[in-house]
């Protein structure tokens, strides 16, 4: 087992993708986050597509939305596999963040990403 987090990014369509690919163009850093979409599964293969991600490592899941299939599917997994926390309204700040420091354990993992995704959404 790593003693790194492992990010997995789970959202609608090519969200996840993008999301990981600029994050990964900022940081310098591959390999890091893992992309999942929900494109053309349904409830049981969208669940098998984030526990493939997140291979029983100890690992944050960002989410697109609060609710839905992509949510769904990662608090099931969260709920079965120890050391998976999950964070919903995923923004390229917070991946940032999250690639920097992934020595924290899951829930202070998690939460700080909160914190940093939540912190970057203003109105000028």
């Amino acid at each position: 087992m790593s003693d790194a987090l492992r990010g997995v990014v789970v959202a609608h369509g090519g969200l996840a993708l993008a999301l990981v690919q600029e994050a990964e163009r900022i940081s310098g850093q591959t390999g890091v986050l893992r992309a999942v979409s929900n494109e053309g599964g349904g409830r049981e293969e969208i669940e098998g597509r984030v526990a493939a991600a997140v291979a029983g490592e100890p690992s944050v899941v960002f989410v697109d939305m609060p609710c839905g299939s992509c949510f769904f599917a990662a608090m099931h997994l969260a709920r079965q596999v120890d050391g998976v926390r999950v964070v919903t309204g995923v923004n390229l700040p917070m991946l940032l963040d999250f690639l920097n420091n992934r020595t924290l354990p899951p829930d202070e993992g998690a939460a700080r990403a909160a914190v940093k995704g939540s912190d970057a959404i203003r109105k000028p």
